[in-house]
């Protein structure tokens, strides 16, 4: 099992709700891998750089994590698949 970090960029649209949603489906596919959620930091909404989708803002959510690295690219093409997500970093952090 190794540390990682995971720094998802979401809508800026979304309600409280709506993040909260996003955020626990993200933690149950984290679950579901064999891994565990240290930590969540939601940072809330923040100005781009550049434009996503449109869009100038977006919704900052870090969370520190524990998983197999096997588990680590079927997240990742979890959350290219998952709507809210307009951005996503997942890295290692060192031992």
């Amino acid at each position: 099992m190794r540390k990682y970090e995971l720094v998802c960029v979401l809508h800026p649209d979304l309600d409280e709700n709506g993040l909260n949603d996003a955020v626990e489906k993200i933690k149950g596919w984290i679950g579901e891998a064999g891994g565990t959620v240290d930590k969540v930091d939601v940072w809330g909404r923040r100005k781009l750089a550049y434009p996503i989708r449109k869009q100038m803002e977006g919704q900052y959510v870090l969370l520190n994590l524990t998983l197999p690295p096997t588990a680590t690219a079927d997240l990742e093409r979890r959350l290219r698949f998952l709507e809210p997500v307009m951005r996503h970093l997942l890295t290692l952090l060192a031992s």
